[in-house]
């Protein structure tokens, strides 16, 4: 890996880490996990890194890799081991400390979404984070139709789920 590749990569992520964070939120319960599950993701997309062509946007290219990474790797406990030289980039990315403390009806949310399944899950951040249909079926690999199908059950159970 070239030093510029390296640059390159750690201004995106810097830029982006805040997606990141996002995801672990939705996937873990703590902020042991969530550290875990942050580093977990970093490591797949620096290992992924010199695949990404740039034909699709940084953004909708790290929302795949995060996601599965926290459906697939961190659900089912597998770790890589990192590498030193992973370690070493990983030092150069300034970390923005994560804001626990967020109002209440945010953590409902948080609470309902989390009784969701996990394409459930992803579907509704990508909508959360206003994320347009197209980018959403390109992100998860389903057709427009079936995200609008899914998000417009998702929303009736999130409703059912915040007023029983």
């Amino acid at each position: 890996m070239g030093s510029s590749i390296e640059r390159s990569f750690v201004q995106q992520l810097q830029e982006h880490q805040n997606l990141i964070h996002k995801i672990c939120r939705l996937y873990t319960n703590n902020e042991d996990a969530h550290k875990d599950l942050f580093q977990e993701i970093t490591i797949q997309l620096w290992k992924a890194f010199p695949q990404f062509r740039g034909e699709s946007k940084f953004t909708t290219w790290a929302y795949r890799v995060a996601l599965n990474t926290a459906i697939t790797l961190y659900r089912k406990k597998t770790r890589t081991i990192s590498t030193i030289e992973f370690d070493n980039t990983l030092h150069k990315v300034n970390q923005e400390e994560y804001n626990y403390e967020e109002e209440e009806h945010i953590k409902m949310l948080y609470q309902a979404v989390h009784q969701l399944n996990d394409i459930e899950k992803a579907l509704v951040f990508m909508y959360l984070e206003d994320k347009d249909y197209t980018e959403i079926a390109e992100t998860l690999g389903i057709s427009e139709v079936n995200a609008r199908v899914k998000m417009n059950r998702i929303k009736g159970k999130l409703k059912k789920i915040l007023n029983p």
